[in-house]
């Protein structure tokens, strides 16, 4: 193999991809995002495939990118900071396109909106009502974040 006519193709190789290989903004990210999973589609199970050297240089420069903006790490902070049974009720609301009114399980929506904003918890009760109705199992309230 020519050590020179590698190089020569990974150079042509990396200014072709470098929109994607180093992500400098949304469009160039949400770019990456669409080849990553269009790769992963393509590549199923098959790890013998070359694209899998793409797949993870795409998901180097994607976590690089997801690392170092603002918006992403502030999103993490929260979710991190959410309590689990307070994420799996906003989820349910969200999911089913309910508001505080469309959850009786509960009681009323200035309980519903206390909960949700940490001044009230869940109470057993709330939980197994909703893990009926919603047909989940009730350890989701207590997940580990």
């Amino acid at each position: 193999m020519n050590e020179r006519m590698v190089l020569n193709k990974f150079k042509d190789f990396t200014r072709i991809a470098a929109p994607v290989l180093n992500l400098k903004t949304e469009e160039a990210y949400e770019d990456a995002l669409n080849m990553i999973e269009h790769l992963m589609e393509s590549v199923g199970e098959d790890h013998s495939k070359p694209e899998n050297f793409l797949i993870l240089l795409l998901q180097h420069a994607i976590k690089n990118y997801e690392d170092q903006n603002t918006e992403f790490n502030a999103f993490e902070q929260d979710a991190t900071e959410i309590h689990s049974d307070i994420a799996v009720l906003r989820t349910l609301l969200d999911q089913h396109n309910l508001t505080f009114s469309d959850l009786p399980e509960i009681g009323h929506k200035s309980l519903i909106s206390k909960i949700l904003s940490g001044e009230r918890a869940l109470t057993k009760t709330h939980i197994q009502k909703l893990s009926l109705r919603f047909k989940i199992d009730p350890s989701l309230f207590f997940a580990k974040t």
